[in-house]
């Protein structure tokens, strides 16, 4: 019987999932405690209309609200700073928020701020939060993140130009609502991006080193679904069986995050947003395969399982052949979803590259969980195969 590392699952999110069950929202809102939400909502969904479907949901239940649609891709501090005084100052005592991972993200920090005080900064890194916030319901409305079941919310430094992230069970949304015809909507660019993301989440939380056979079960189940249904999604959005098998996909991968966290993908995309901005999505799905093929190593028979859940041909392959296969996989699957193939093709400067390099491993806990421990001149050499477009490993 294999063994396995001692580890702890927190679970405490409430799940609602299925078409048109967004029209629960007042139920959930009443449910936990709530009366008078903040609305943290991308702007973009206003501008598309997708707002009012959702909040006619709480006028016609005459629940009273503010909304809160300061929201980046690539979101600020300030942001979730200035979000809790507009909360507190409305009366507010539930978060809500709608969106992707950005307005999520946003959200769980202001309902930490509005019970624990100070500023967003305070709560960067891991144990610092000491109450729990005010309750809080995320509304995915694309199939990427999977912050609506995590315990982190990244931000951007203003002040450093650096990102990181609060980490604590406190952040744990009280419940989350995730309906597929929400995401019927999106694009095909960020359909492919955000599903990436979530391929990435399950990925690197199946291989992390803290991986267990209840984060296995949900990142391997992740990996499928996204294997079996992104190219659908991405080439025809009105199929909702893809969109509801990637929203679910989504939240897997973001249970196998919560439970073994991510790798040096992340790490290394890390800079590419505070450097340069890239949206995080992107980032992860262009890095993605060439981490892959460096990671192969570090657990031959992972790769080996995650070639075939990409349903490649294995049969007669060595283990190590067929574990290599899973990088080669995965760049075939960017160039289906039209991904770029290169760091060039995103604009990155290749003097930048050490840099870059210096930062990514400072992300600490993602580089300990990777498979396999990178030095600083292999993170280097990544991100300079990743510039051309070729990998040696």
């Amino acid at each position: 019987m294999p063994s396995y590392n001692p580890f702890t699952i927190t679970q405490p999110t409430e799940i609602h999932f299925g078409q048109g069950i967004i029209q629960s929202l007042p139920a959930v809102i009443k449910q936990i405690g709530g009366s008078k939400p903040l609305i943290v909502i991308d702007p973009g969904l206003e501008q598309a209309g997708l707002d009012k479907g959702i909040l006619k949901h709480l006028k016609s239940d005459k629940i009273s609200y503010k909304v809160y649609n300061k929201v980046d891709p690539e979101p600020g501090l300030k942001l979730a700073d200035q979000g809790a005084k507009i909360a507190l100052k409305g009366g507010c005592d539930c978060v809500v928020g709608i969106g992707g991972g950005s307005a999520m993200d946003i959200a769980k920090a202001i309902a930490i701020l509005m019970t624990n005080g100070g500023k967003a900064e305070d709560y960067i890194g891991l144990g610092k939060i000491n109450k729990p916030g005010v309750p809080k319901i995320m509304v995915p409305t694309s199939a990427g993140t999977g912050a609506e079941a995590t315990f982190t919310a990244v931000f951007i430094n203003e002040k450093t130009g650096s990102k990181g992230g609060m980490n604590g069970d406190p952040l744990y949304p009280e419940a989350a609502i995730l309906d597929p015809e929400l995401t019927h909507s999106l694009p095909p660019h960020v359909t492919a991006t955000t599903g990436i993301d979530a391929l990435t989440h399950a990925l690197e939380s199946y291989t992390s080193i803290q991986a267990h056979p209840i984060s296995e079960m949900y990142s391997t189940s992740a990996i499928s679904l996204i294997s079996q249904n992104i190219r659908t999604a991405y080439a025809d959005g009105r199929n909702m069986e893809a969109r509801s098998n990637m929203l679910l996909a989504s939240l897997m991968a973001g249970k196998g995050l919560a439970m073994a966290g991510v790798g040096l993908v992340h790490a290394m995309a890390y800079p590419l947003g505070g450097m340069f901005g890239i949206p995080h999505g992107l980032a992860n799905a262009v890095l993605l395969p060439y981490v892959t093929e460096y990671n192969v190593i570090g657990n031959l028979q992972k790769h080996a399982h995650i070639a075939e859940m990409l349903d490649l041909d294995i049969k007669g392959l060595s283990l190590r052949d067929a574990a290599g296969m899973s990088a080669a996989g995965l760049h075939d699957l960017n160039h289906d979803l039209g991904i770029p193939a290169s760091l060039v093709d995103l604009g990155i400067s290749e003097d930048r590259i050490p840099e870059m390099a210096d930062i990514a491993l400072t992300v600490a806990r993602p580089v300990e969980n990777n498979p396999r421990q990178p030095s600083r001149d292999e993170v280097i050499a990544i991100y300079e195969y990743a510039m051309e477009g070729e990998g040696p490993f």
